[in-house]
């Protein structure tokens, strides 16, 4: 693939299959304990101030019309037309869509008007979408205000090598053909955390903290035991996300940071 990913084809597969189900439950449940942690005055219930949110890549934005619902500004901006629609759809559906402002095309052409008015960035799953992740990454920090926060979050080399491991899919890793099928939702570009946090320490950047995300559930074969005992699940999940070697296992990985100033 020689271009960032457009997801117009597969918008609807995408939001039953990435976000729906225990596997959304999950990931919303590490992205909001790493938030309320480093972050609580944005999931604050009634934070004192709004903030301007930038959902980067961000979809129908399963993730920030939860922060809107608290009364914070988003603006959602995608290569995907019909992703975008869903997003109108959804915070229009849950009343909160005068908190939401559009932008469709790439991150990398946002107005320079923009710069340094973001008070947090969710780029969550885009990074294996995007073929020049470097420059992606500069945009992102020109974007961020001074002391802004940053949510990054990408799907994890090692956790599809591992995956596949246990599959027994060993031709795959001989050839290291580490993408995806053509159409299917596995990102063509996986990062490794040592690849992202040396694209962050290029800026004056500071990681808060990383987990894992899926650090177990993926890896259950039987998909009856995936399903079973949902609430203890995500207790397990969010218990050893933190903890190295289950960390660095997790299908996808989040990275919690400040810019500094």
């Amino acid at each position: 693939m020689t271009q960032d990913y457009n997801f117009d084809q597969l918008a609807s597969r995408f939001q039953t299959k990435v976000y729906g189900g225990l596997k959304g439950r999950i990931r919303i449940a590490v992205l909001e304990r790493d938030l309320n942690e480093f972050f609580p005055e944005i999931v604050a219930p009634a934070p004192k101030v709004s903030l301007n949110i930038l959902d980067a890549g961000g979809g129908f934005g399963p993730f920030s019309i939860l922060l809107a619902e608290k009364g914070h500004r988003v603006t959602i901006c995608d290569l995907s037309e019909k992703m975008l629609e869903k997003a109108r759809e959804l915070f229009l559906a849950q009343g909160v869509d005068r908190n939401l402002s559009i932008c469709h095309g790439p991150v990398q052409k946002l107005d320079r008007k923009l710069d340094g008015q973001f008070d947090l960035v969710l780029c969550h799953g885009v990074l294996g979408w995007i073929k020049e992740p470097a420059p992606f990454i500069c945009r992102i920090m020109d974007l961020m205000a001074e002391n802004g926060i940053l949510s990054l979050s990408f799907y994890n080399l090692n956790g599809m090598i591992f995956k596949n491991l246990l599959r027994t899919n060993y031709k795959k890793i001989l050839k290291k053909a580490y993408t995806g099928y053509p159409g299917s939702l596995t990102p063509c570009w996986p990062r490794t955390a040592d690849q992202v946090t040396q694209w962050l320490d290029a800026h004056p950047f500071e990681i808060l903290c990383q987990s894992g995300i899926r650090v177990f559930h993926d890896y259950i074969l039987d998909p009856l035991d995936r399903e079973r005992d949902p609430e203890n699940q995500v207790q397990m999940e969010l218990e050893f996300s933190r903890q190295p070697p289950f960390r660095d296992l997790g299908r996808y990985l989040h990275i919690l940071g400040r810019k500094r100033i």
